[in-house]
């Protein structure tokens, strides 16, 4: 067989004509009629928002209200028939909306309104008995209707604000004053109003798309503009970092107003790297990515459809999986953050459709056709495990000033794989104890080096005396002899688990402590192959000559 031949069967061999994909199954599942909320008063509002908010203890949706504006809160597990009466949050005197949930914080709630203010609320612990219409903080600096609301991702006491007056504000949380009116900073680089916020993983970017057509990379701190970029057959409405890929992802319309995707390098807008027509509906197209899954959604508003994509840092860099369709339209859609998901039941996202002609929403779960999650075997007869990805458990603050929480170089979350009775599968308490970031890759090391209270000394006060004796016991050995697993399980425990719930966290510690040297082992094995086929080409290549 001639050399070239050969070389092209095995250049054949490592790029396959078919793209191999974990999710490549999924599908949407929509929650039986007892797992809905029904008769909730969604908003009539015509705003281009998502109008709900969710995290593992409630789901928040914007209602309908006389005299000012209001949204509901409900407990997460309370489905069924809403009472006609339950109490709301109202202390708006304008329509909500935008409502936010604190991402460390399962109840304190942040809202924008009409009436040209932000409120903090702070939301109790049990069944609401009458409505609250007292916010925790109200921030005072708009001058027209504020549109948009959004957390820093890694740092729990700044909050970004963008109003019909073309300025972003960012707020700093940690003040005394109830009333707050002196933003940190105002970002004044638009020149029309602000359509869509989005912050990249460790909040040191914020990409933004105005009505005027251009989309925008703002650095937060300094606030100047890095990049800037409008192209004349896309107008964008929506704009969303795709986690560390360093790439933009927008939906809005063609010139001939056809609903519209494009793909953007961060660091080069002058031209998208992808631009693909979906269809000619008229609704907007919200983008929700999950960086954990590399997995893409775009909801379409007015339609009842969830398009769902994988994204590859590589070209196509879009690759389209599949679409979850339903003859119900939605107005507005809520998505459940990664703990609060059914992992047993290979649930990798959870959407909350809001449904104002039935008064409904609606839980839709995207599941991986999998027997079990953790135990899947692969085409060569090994096991993988599918980690969903992890979550930020973690606050950092420092004694500098507020901005100094706004894109700090070295910050970035800490992430805990999510399994079946792990501790950061429940929701947060409502206050956690501020540590300063220590770079480790193990969460686990790092709240033993610290010595302060991590979470789950406040959730077991009991086991605390416990662990001083195993450091100390640790230390008395010689550096040799100190033997200790990744993940926080050492040798030097003790005791063993008393508890089924504990068993499953050893468990899966020490499986994934497996899958993932055996991850390595795989990838040291392509790269020798890959090595070993450089080099008989490279000996093809010498003989002929």
């Amino acid at each position: 067989m001639p050399w070239d031949v050969v070389f092209l069967s095995l250049q054949m061999s490592w790029h396959p004509q078919y793209r191999s994909s974990k999710f490549r199954h999924v599908y949407g599942k929509a929650a039986s009629k007892e797992k809905c909320y029904d008769c909730v008063p969604i908003t009539r509002n015509v705003h281009d928002n998502h109008f709900c908010a969710v995290n593992p203890s409630f789901i928040a949706v914007v209602t309908e209200c006389v005299g000012g504006g209001a949204f509901l809160v409900i407990p997460i597990k309370q489905t069924g028939k809403l009472d006609p009466h339950y109490p709301k949050v109202c202390g708006h005197k304008g329509n909500v909306l935008d409502i936010k949930w604190n991402p460390f914080n399962d109840f304190v709630i942040a809202s924008c309104s009409e009436d040209a203010t932000v409120k903090i609320w702070d939301i109790p612990n049990q069944l609401l008995k009458r409505n609250i219409t007292t916010p925790k903080k109200e921030l005072l600096g708009h001058a027209r209707r504020v549109s948009l609301i959004e957390w820093h991702p890694t740092a729990g006491n700044i909050l970004f604000s963008s109003g019909y007056d073309y300025k972003i504000m960012i707020w700093n949380l940690d003040v005394m004053d109830t009333v707050v009116s002196n933003p940190v900073k105002i970002l004044d680089a638009h020149k029309d109003v602000v359509l869509s916020m989005s912050l990249n993983t460790d909040g040191s970017l914020l990409a933004t798309a105005c009505r005027d057509r251009k989309i925008r990379v703002i650095d937060p701190r300094a606030g100047t503009v890095l990049q800037e970029g409008s192209y004349k057959s896309h107008r964008a409405n929506k704009v969303l970092f795709l986690g560390n890929m360093k790439m933009l992802f927008s939906t809005g319309t063609s010139r001939w107003n056809n609903r519209q995707i494009a793909l953007w390098d961060q660091n080069d807008l002058s031209v998208p790297l992808l631009e693909e027509d979906l269809d000619g509906s008229s609704g907007l197209l919200f983008p929700i990515y999950d960086s954990d899954t590399c997995m893409l959604y775009v909801v379409g508003k007015g339609d009842g459809n969830i398009r769902y994509y994988e994204i590859s840092p590589e070209k196509p860099y879009l690759n389209y999986l599949m679409e979850y369709r339903s003859h119900l339209p939605q107005k507005g859609i809520g998505m459940m953050p990664k703990r609060g998901l059914d992992v047993a039941a290979c649930e990798i996202f959870r959407f909350y459709k809001l449904i104002p002609t039935k008064s409904l929403i609606e839980p839709i779960s995207m599941i991986v056709p999998r027997r079990n999650l953790f135990d899947v075997m692969t085409e060569e007869g090994e096991e993988f495990e599918l980690v969903l990805g992890g979550i930020t458990i973690s606050l950092w603050k420092d004694e500098e000033s507020p901005c100094a929480h706004l894109s700090p170089p070295s910050l970035e979350p800490l992430l805990e794989p999510l399994r079946p009775g792990s501790e950061a599968m429940k929701s947060l308490p409502v206050s956690l104890q501020r540590e300063p970031f220590v770079k480790t890759t193990n969460l686990s090391q790092q709240r033993g080096a610290q010595g302060g209270m991590s979470l789950e000394d406040k959730q077991k006060p009991g086991e605390i005396e416990h662990g001083r004796k195993r450091l100390k016991v640790e230390e008395s050995l010689p550096e040799k002899e100190q033997t200790c697993l990744s993940d926080g399980f050492n040798i030097f425990e003790g005791q063993p688990p008393e508890t089924e719930n504990e068993l499953l966290q050893m468990y899966y510690r020490q499986r994934g402590e497996i899958f993932r040297l055996r991850g390595l082992i795989r990838q040291r094995d392509i790269q020798i192959k890959q090595l070993e086929l450089e080099l008989r080409n490279l000996c093809t290549d010498t003989g002929n000559y």
